[in-house]
């Protein structure tokens, strides 16, 4: 009998290795797991003969896995049969979306099992971003999970110009998983905890305490919340009904084997992400799936970051990358020397200004201020791969280029002030403004407001007079100097 205890222990041990995030594969090389990609064959392992007894069943449907961890308590109530309701009443996007979910759901559960949390905070995705690593909402959250940046930066998930790790399918999972779990440690309920996740722990602990100080129950249901949140755990709830009884509800389950859908491998050299979809031979669609924070076409070195490939293609990208003999990096980044117009700084280079502009953000108008970091075709003189400082804390500053404008000098006894003949394109005299990766500020509000309260007010005095001009015009005995010496220097707005 303790034999067959052993044997299974060792099953059970198996399995859960193989789905590793660590690139544990059986079918994957060391070479995989070394810091640097070489150029020797994939070898396959032996294989290990297994006995297992005649009535040991190993559980070969993730559905099923899952529906044995379920742990959150479902009350019998009408907002939770509302949502049910709702879901049955569009099948064709439930099951969208549950076939989107096959492939995440593995590595999720196991990170889920391996902090011994109920199965029902796996399914959280259906409820955030539908299962859309891609996804970003109104206020700016992103990520199958959802984050905030500010909550995100907390949790360790990098943001930058060139990729934002709340839309890393692995790292985004961790960190949604150790904020659940410290906000059960707060309130001692899951229910309680998924509405701080929606809400906000502040905001939870503001409605419990308001209950307390009336002698009200302080659960989920019994707390005074927003709509989102009030609803937030019942739709929860109405997903884990239909997967634990799918025929009840009308549903059928795609088939989801319960088996890593995908491996990760480690970026040890610069590449450009259409060589990783060339090696892999997958479809773009499937390397932006598992793979979307990156948000430029190469992935650097120097962001410690894996790709994530479907299981069965990392060792095909292995074996083609052995073989490979063009570049891997077609791209390259570079620091800034001097603050420059985008059409000089690319043709320093021999390279089109559009495409810099394209590639880094940069709007027509703007000019690259020095420090910048931008992300430039790789020329034959860039040799080696981009420096960790460069990758990750890439930076782009720009400022506006100095526009000469027409104006129209408006005038009133003796004083002449001259204001934009388009005053809804220009702010006044030193109002420039920057742009940087997170915040572009691109004009001076009050600056526009105040000339144009100041041309209305102009405009109904029967003493005042016009005179159009292009450039400042003399002094003389019979026109008053103007207030400002040089209005050509007035700053164009977009």
């Amino acid at each position: 009998m303790n034999r067959i205890f052993y044997a299974i222990v060792f099953v059970v041990l198996s399995l859960s290795g193989c789905a590793s995030n660590n690139l544990t594969s059986n079918t994957m090389s060391s070479n995989a797991l070394s810091n640097t990609w070489t150029n020797e064959p994939v070898q396959r392992p032996q294989d290990i003969e297994i006995t297992i007894p005649i009535n040991v069943k190993i559980n070969d449907d993730l559905w099923d896995r899952i529906r044995q961890g379920f742990d959150i308590p479902d009350p019998d109530l009408e907002i939770i049969d509302r949502h049910v309701r709702q879901l049955q009443a569009n099948p064709v996007d439930v099951n969208r979306v549950l076939q989107r979910s096959s492939s995440y759901l593995f590595y999720i559960i196991e990170e889920v099992e391996d902090r011994n949390m109920p199965s029902e905070l796996a399914l959280l995705p259906f409820v955030e971003s539908a299962f859309n690593p891609k996804a970003i909402s109104p206020v700016k959250a992103a990520g199958m999970w959802q984050f905030m940046p500010a909550t995100g930066k907390s949790f360790n998930l990098n943001q930058n110009i060139f990729h934002d790790e709340r839309g890393d399918i692995v790292k985004s999972t961790r960190a949604a998983l150790d904020y659940l779990q410290k906000l059960y440690d707060m309130f001692g309920s899951w229910q309680l905890a998924l509405a701080a996740y929606n809400w906000g722990e502040g905001s939870v602990s503001r409605s419990i305490a308001k209950n307390q100080a009336v002698n009200l129950n302080t659960d989920y249901f019994s707390l005074k919340m927003p709509n989102e949140t009030k609803n937030y755990v019942p739709k929860l709830l109405a997903y884990k009904r239909i997967i634990d009884q799918p025929e009840k509800y009308g549903f059928k389950l795609p088939k989801v084997d319960n088996h890593p859908y995908f491996v990760s491998i480690p970026v040890d050299q610069d590449i450009d992400v259409d060589k990783v979809i060339e090696l892999s031979e997958i479809s773009r669609e499937q390397f932006l799936a598992l793979n979307p924070s990156y948000n430029k076409p190469v992935i650097l070195k120097g962001f410690n970051q894996d790709i994530l490939l479907p299981y069965g293609k990392a060792e095909l990208f292995q074996q083609n990358l052995s073989k490979n003999t063009s570049p891997l990096a077609s791209w390259t980044v570079v620091k800034v020397n001097k603050t420059d117009k985008v059409e000089s700084f690319a043709a320093d280079l021999g390279v089109d200004a559009d495409q810099i502009r394209e590639l880094n953000n940069i709007p027509k108008g703007m000019k690259i201020r020095i420090g910048s970091t931008l992300l430039i075709p790789k020329q034959p003189f860039h040799q080696g791969d981009v420096s960790n400082e460069l990758a990750k804390n890439p930076v782009i500053n720009l400022e506006r280029e100095f526009v000469a404008v027409p104006v129209v000098m408006k005038c009133h006894g003796k004083k002449c002030i001259p204001v934009p003949s388009n005053v809804a394109n220009y702010a006044s005299k030193g109002s420039g403004s920057s742009q940087s990766s997170k915040n572009t500020q691109v004009a001076d509000k009050s600056s526009v407001k105040s000339a144009q309260a100041l041309k209305g007010k102009e405009a109904k005095s029967k003493a005042s007079t016009s005179v159009k001009a292009t450039t400042t015009p003399k002094t003389t005995n019979s026109t008053p100097k103007p207030l400002i010496k040089n209005p050509h220097r007035l700053k164009v707005l977009p």
